[in-house]
């Protein structure tokens, strides 16, 4: 039986994705900062463990406890919504911290064991705004869209060690905490010149109905972990889908 770790699986996608995979009858590792067992359903085959992606000992001490693994899956992220002169310098570090330096941390972590057996999956979750971008989104689109070129690169240097390497891209997830993960960095909101602007974005967002729901993002890494033919980008959700098909 194969063995997949999930970061940030508190809610939404990471959640999400562990019940997948858990209804899969795969060995589930499911991570959050604050481990809650609550979330997912009790199983023989669910562990929950505790992990910090910026913090260097959290990540020894998770994989350590993890013990071997097939795959990995780089879920864990936050979002900032804001204009750039609103988002301070302190702010930008803790978004790259999270979703940039962290998922590279992660993969470094586990990457030895891979190697070795010269086999195993990591898939990144990353965002669509890397394809199409959106206003208000700079510092976390730019914390995303170098995951997509680490990605890229990485899985070019270890293809001779057999282990694959995936992108999954989400579109706008409106069920999902990313709003309100968002929102609490956004100490002071948008500053006054950009406040007019910000309620034409949020009212254009409102106005398309397509969205992406955390099951696709699901089925997108199950399709990552699973299809070897699959193509290193896989967008998830109706309106990812419908970006990536008019690049």
């Amino acid at each position: 039986m194969k063995t997949v770790l999930i970061t940030g699986c508190s809610s939404g996608f990471g959640r999400d994705t562990a019940r997948h995979f858990l209804d899969r009858d795969w060995n589930v590792i499911a991570t959050m900062r604050t481990p809650r067992e609550d979330v997912l359903p009790r199983s023989a085959q669910l562990r929950v463990l505790p992990l910090d992606v910026t913090d260097p000992q959290s990540i020894t001490d998770a994989v350590d406890a993890a013990g071997p693994i097939d795959v990995l899956v780089n879920n864990a992220g936050i979002g900032v919504l804001n204009a750039l002169e609103g988002t301070t310098m302190d702010i930008v570090r803790t978004v790259f911290e999270t979703n940039t330096q962290g998922t590279i941390a992660m993969t470094r972590a586990v990457l030895p064991q891979f190697r070795e057996r010269r086999a195993g999956r990591i898939v990144n979750v990353t965002s669509s705004v890397t394809l199409k971008p959106l206003p208000l989104l700079s510092v976390y689109t730019a914390s995303k869209a170098a995951i997509n070129a680490f990605t890229e690169s990485l899985a070019l240097e270890l293809q001779p060690f057999h282990v694959r390497v995936n992108l999954v891209l989400p579109g706008r997830a409106p069920h999902t905490a990313f709003g309100d993960n968002a929102r609490s960095l956004m100490h002071e909101g948008f500053p006054p010149p950009y406040a007019d602007f910000a309620q034409r974005i949020f009212a254009q967002l409102q106005q398309s109905s397509a969205i992406t729901l955390s099951q696709d993002v699901a089925e997108a890494v199950w399709r990552a972990v699973n299809d070897p033919s699959c193509p290193l980008r896989i967008p998830a959700g109706a309106d990812a889908v419908a970006v990536a098909e008019a690049l």
